[in-house]
């Protein structure tokens, strides 16, 4: 389907990091119907940022796409570098998710230039484990295969993924609510005159 979709005329396709986790990832990872069905899968590693347009979903200057989670985020130009902490996701008060913030540098890695790209990388929180993984210890051998069945459960879990990708104007790490507060020219000149009187006489200069 590339980057099209079947939405009515006047959609705009702008959602929250929650409905990204709960209403898309959780469903893909359930292997459960989502509706409408318009997020692509998308193998990173065959894929440079710039080409998505016409393969992921394209909504205004981001692009949203499934794909597989791996240690190794090479494509055929560059790779993705992990950036600042990880933020955890949460609904309805629990944490359901945690958004991983990357950028997409240019040649070898750890040897790379730092490109406008960014990307918010989506996994699901496993709450049936603790911090490092493991699960609780029990003398039972039925319970010792429950916790098997629920690490490969886990794993499985972990394989999917929720991308959003976009290219910031300011070359630096941005967040997505961050996009689009930027002052324009005209706020720089306003804030940088400081008597009242210059300020209205710089307003009234614009207007006419």
């Amino acid at each position: 389907m590339g980057g099209a979709t079947n939405l009515p005329p006047g959609f705009h396709f702008f959602p929250s990091d929650e409905d990204l986790v709960i209403h898309f990832l959780r469903r893909k990872v359930a292997n459960l119907p989502c509706r409408p069905d318009i997020i692509p899968t998308v193998l990173l590693q065959h894929c440079n940022p710039w080409e998505l347009n016409g393969t992921a979903l394209q909504a205004g200057n981001q692009w949203y796409f499934f794909s597989h989670a791996a240690q190794s985020r090479n494509s055929p130009n560059g790779y993705w570098n992990p950036i600042g902490a990880d933020e955890t996701v949460t609904s309805s008060g629990c944490v359901v998710g945690l958004k991983k913030t990357l950028i997409f540098c240019t040649g070898e890695p750890l040897k790379g230039f730092k490109t406008n790209w960014i990307m918010h990388e989506y996994h699901l929180q496993d709450g049936g484990y603790n911090a490092n993984g493991s699960s609780t210890s029990s003398s039972s051998s039925s319970s010792r295969k429950s916790q098997r069945k629920r690490i490969h459960s886990s794993t499985e879990s972990n394989n999917w993924v929720i991308c959003r990708v976009f290219e910031s104007s300011c070359g630096s790490q941005v967040s997505f609510h961050d996009e689009g507060t930027e002052l324009s020219c005209l706020d720089e000149v306003f804030l940088s005159l400081d008597d009242y009187d210059e300020v209205i006489a710089c307003y009234l200069w614009v207007r006419t």
